[in-house]
């Protein structure tokens, strides 16, 4: 016995056995006080967000995919016990489940996280409310739809490489659709039905289609990012895949590309003009035998056909004079693959003509990046306007992306024409010939949008 224990009294004495500390103040159970019931050990989802595993798998998923670790630790961890499993807002919060977080393993969830940031990446809550506004869509069910085909725009190239397919991954596979496409196109595609039966539990929350949830903490709560933050941070990741893009997907190279050209106000305005232009009496519309005319009632026997009104036929002419620098001839293409979700992503509808004093070959859309822009010349529009109205089927809608630079045609077309004009300080003096030279400016009949 030592000299402390000498010196302690015998009843409050503790007595340390291996394994078992006695409490000495615990009163002594007695004949009438029922035997202590043992707490039920306490459950991981009772003792909350299990933080370690699920930074664990952040990390996995930054070594995994380094060009996306920016974006993976700017997202700001929130508990929630309303979210099936990983769901984020549009202001960059990342909802989790502590029983999903529990089950999955680390690489899996990894792979969660992952998929998550590319929904606000790819900014699938700004484009899911462009195409619910355009498209008239309403109601949960089309924002399900909407998570559908992001999901698909995702995960057809997102998995594999150090990184495994979660369980109940949606893909285009499992649709019946084929790879490679954007939110916009698969949601063309497909309508909610038997297939898409297992897919109704799926909420990856505003980030994902762009309605907000009762459950997030929504613009006002705290740790949400600004919108020169998110910015910032998909400038980041895209000059990372500019840089040194090791094994990044097309899909992801694609991103980068028009990461660093932006969607600007002027584009939403030359969709909106391309639309206003083909909705006049006359355009875009034909008759149809697939639906018959209501008129057909009051006639037995005798089957009429209806006006249908279809997505207007674009013409796209560019400007490839030696005016037109690399850069905004890259802008053009750009802005042809804007113009084709702005008709609701026909590209079977689209034909671009590159134009310098000659008219070019005049090619269907089908990658913008495929088309060769060939030229270098002087400038004749006209000779695009005249090659445009030869194809047949005729143009309902002509698009001109030029500088300005250029004679017009001296009668209106039989179609509407929408300019986009590339922005010149024609007041300094452009033209290196003659400084003081000002171009003609488009004629009246055509809808002009300044670009830039």
């Amino acid at each position: 016995m030592s000299r402390a224990e000498a010196g302690t009294p015998a009843a409050t004495r503790v007595r340390e056995q291996p394994g078992v500390r006695e409490q000495p103040d615990a009163p002594a159970a007695t004949e009438d006080a029922p035997p202590a019931t043992p707490a039920p050990p306490a459950t991981p989802a009772a003792l909350g967000l299990d933080l370690d595993k699920l930074f664990a798998a952040r990390l996995y998923a930054a070594r995994a995919r380094p060009y996306l670790a920016t974006a993976l630790f700017a997202l700001h961890t929130v508990e929630s016990r309303q979210v099936p499993t990983m769901a984020v807002d549009r202001y960059w919060r990342c909802y989790v489940s502590p029983a999903f977080v529990d089950r999955m393993p680390v690489e899996e969830l990894a792979s969660v996280w992952v998929h998550e940031v590319s929904h606000l990446l790819r900014d699938h809550h700004g484009r899911g409310d462009r195409v619910a506004r355009e498209r008239g869509l309403t109601g949960p069910g089309e924002r399900l739809r909407m998570n559908i085909a992001a999901d698909c725009e995702i995960n057809d190239d997102v998995y594999g490489d150090g990184l495994p397919r979660p369980e109940g991954a949606v893909e285009p596979a499992v649709l019946g659709l084929s790879e490679g496409e954007l939110m916009e196109d698969y949601l063309r595609q497909f309508t909610l039905g038997a297939r898409t039966l297992s897919m109704a539990w799926l909420d990856c929350g505003s980030g994902a289609d762009g309605l907000d949830r009762e459950w997030e903490l929504g613009p006002d709560g705290a740790h949400g990012l600004s919108a020169q933050e998110q910015d910032a941070v998909r400038f980041r990741v895209a000059e990372g895949l500019k840089g040194r893009p090791g094994r990044a997907s097309k899909g992801w190279k694609r991103w980068a590309e028009e990461a660093f050209h932006p969607p600007q106000p002027w584009r939403e305005l030359l969709g909106e003009a391309v639309r206003s232009a083909a909705s006049a009496p006359g355009a875009g519309e034909d008759y149809s035998y697939g639906r018959p005319s209501r008129r057909a009632a009051g006639l037995p026997g005798v089957v009429l056909p209806s006006l249908r009104r279809r997505p207007p036929r674009v013409t796209v002419i560019i400007d490839t004079s030696g005016s037109v620098s690399d850069t905004e001839l890259g802008s053009a293409l750009l802005e042809v693959t804007a113009i084709s979700r702005a008709v609701g992503g026909r590209r079977d509808l689209v034909t671009v003509v590159p134009c310098d004093a000659a008219a070019r070959i005049a090619h269907p859309l089908c990658r913008a990046e495929g088309i060769p822009l060939l030229g270098g010349g002087g400038t004749d529009l006209r000779t695009g306007f005249a090659k445009a109205l030869r194809t047949h089927p005729q143009p309902d809608v002509i698009v001109v992306l030029t500088d300005g630079q250029t004679p017009w045609p001296a009668a209106r077309p039989a179609c509407r024409t929408v300019v986009g004009l590339f922005p010149r300080p024609w007041s300094t003096g452009a033209d290196e010939d003659d400084p003081g030279y000002v171009p003609t400016a488009p004629p009246a009949w055509a809808r002009v949008v300044n670009i830039g």
